[in-house]
């Protein structure tokens, strides 16, 4: 099984994800603001099943597709020793930039 990160690496699969972030779509939804097939759509949205980023509630023969963010949680854990390495040089930047004013 393919990890978050291998799974969201797909630019279609992160826009996805962007367009269910803020609420629940229709695969027809997703298709027409992606410009793509819905086959194509469904497919994306398989994968993104089967690693558990989004849920689907049915709704007759409609399905709905939302974000579940709980493995994005483990990425963003991951991405945390790299954000405090952007802290430390932006800090050190600016203590460079400080003491070249005085």
């Amino acid at each position: 099984m393919p990890t978050t990160l291998e799974v969201i690496a797909e630019p279609r699969r992160r826009q996805i994800l962007d367009l269910l972030r803020d609420e629940e779509r229709l695969v027809a939804d997703l298709a027409d603001r992606l410009g793509l097939a819905q086959p194509n759509v469904s497919k994306h949205l398989r994968v993104l099943r089967d690693a558990g980023l989004v849920t689907v509630r049915p709704d007759g023969a409609r399905r709905w597709y939302r974000v579940r963010p709980q493995p994005l949680a483990e990425l963003d854990a991951w991405l945390a020793p790299y954000r405090r390495l952007w802290t430390t040089a932006l800090d050190d930047l600016d203590a460079h930039l400080d003491d070249m004013e005085d």
